[in-house]
């Protein structure tokens, strides 16, 4: 399925000078007064549909649910993933369509704040909702199907979209009619409605800790100080400090890709050491005095790629356990921006052991009743060598396209 990123029109939180932003946009330097800002989610971003000027102004405007994101499906045999963009109602009813279908490709949306006029319908499916219908829908339900599922790279959002109401309910988008005429009884006091209720809050790209900018790229989910060497990511309306380093590489021919770097209590099976690992995915090496004390940590990619090369790289790295002295420094090649955050890496943990365990008659069953309690994690930037066509780490005997990096920004 092909996906495609919404274009929003927003103005700078500073200046006021109009801006278009994409979907994945967080960190927004106005191109009139330069000054940089970041938009966190909290929780999930709403947006309304503009409606042409021929249009009546809408009576109200109705929610739906946006998911995106790529369902992994895991059985003994294989690993198989499925990229998913749907909309779907936020209220269930038979008057209004089901889903927006493929109009947002061609609008640009806005923010739906507490100034836009209209009443608005409170969605009553919660966005835990919208994933369990993605996955109903979507699930593989072939006879001995997948035991482990897991959706990696979501994004969840609500949509308004403006309606308004004559004998028949008519779309104000398209202006026409989208209902049969409507029964008499028909009203629309019976949706809990009102006002949005929720504001837009840039958090200003300064390094709390030295005042410093901030550097990202447009979609960072984590920002840099370069001056005091530290990483931030938003927490509630203001920037709170991560845990980051680099293994260290000089010259410039690197790209520094970046892993979340995650030690994690397992119950349910054994994977809590080095020598632990060995055994499980029957790594042809002899265990070493001394395995049974190194820590077992999940290396998961912190950036968008598609869905094999993403578990292609979580496994390969987990099964390395790099133990390269990690500095807490911001590496002076260049980085590529932190796109999936820690708590996606962490949905990934089952799908990526299912990839490595051996033999999998004796593992896989264990897999569904597994507990996995994240204990500490840290952003590790891994320096990649830039060939012609693809990215090299040769000492973890690793390659990818760079192609497949220019690509994933829709994903």
């Amino acid at each position: 399925m092909k996906s495609f990123n919404i274009s929003i029109e927003h103005k700078c939180p500073q200046c006021g000078a109009p801006a278009v932003l994409e979907e994945t946009d967080r960190l927004f330097a106005c191109p009139f007064c330069r000054v940089k800002s970041f938009l966190p989610e909290n929780g999930y971003l709403r947006y309304v549909l503009p409606f042409p000027d021929s249009a009546r102004n809408p009576a109200v405007y109705f929610p739906y649910w946006r998911f995106k994101g790529t369902l992994f499906s895991s059985n003994p045999a294989e690993t198989v993933y499925r990229f998913i963009d749907i909309s779907h109602q936020g209220t269930e009813s038979e008057i209004f369509p089901v889903s927006l279908g493929f109009r947002t490709q061609a609008l640009k949306l806005k923010f739906a704040l507490p100034e836009t006029t209209g009443i608005f319908i409170k969605p009553e499916l919660s966005p835990g909702d919208i994933v369990r219908i993605a996955e109903k829908r979507f699930s593989d339900k072939r006879a001995g199907g997948p035991v482990i599922q897991s959706f990696i790279g979501e994004t969840t959002s609500i949509i308004y979209s403006p309606f308004y109401v004559k004998d028949k309910l008519w779309d104000a988008v398209l202006n026409r009619p989208v209902s049969a005429a409507l029964p008499e009884d028909f009203d629309l006091n019976i949706f809990r409605a009102g006002k949005p209720d929720w504001t837009i809050d840039f958090i200003p790209a300064i390094c709390p800790a030295c005042g410093w900018d901030l550097a990202g790229e447009r979609d960072s989910l984590v920002l840099l100080c370069k001056n005091c060497d530290s990483a931030w990511q938003p927490a509630g309306r203001k920037f709170g400090k991560i845990n980051f380093g680099c293994i260290p590489e000089s010259g410039e021919d690197f790209l520094f890709l970046p892993f979340w770097r995650i030690r994690a209590g397992i119950s349910g099976i054994a994977l809590d050491s080095y020598a632990d690992l060995a055994k499980i995915a029957n790594l042809p090496k002899v265990v070493q005095d001394g395995w049974k004390d190194i820590s077992f940590k999940f290396w998961i990619p912190a950036f968008k790629v598609r869905a094999q090369h993403f578990i292609r790289l979580a496994t390969h790295m987990t099964l390395a356990q790099p133990d390269d002295e990690i500095k807490g420094i911001v590496p002076a090649g260049t980085m590529h921006p932190v796109t999936i955050p820690v708590s996606e890496a962490i949905e990934s943990f089952k799908i990526v052991m299912a990839g490595f365990i051996k033999p999998k008659k004796d593992y896989f069953p264990l897999l569904p009743d597994v507990r996995i309690t994240p204990e500490d994690f840290t952003l590790v930037y891994v320096p990649f060598e830039e060939g012609h066509h693809d990215l090299i780490q040769a000492e973890y005997q690793m390659a990818l396209n760079k192609a497949l990096l220019a690509t994933a920004g829709n994903l």
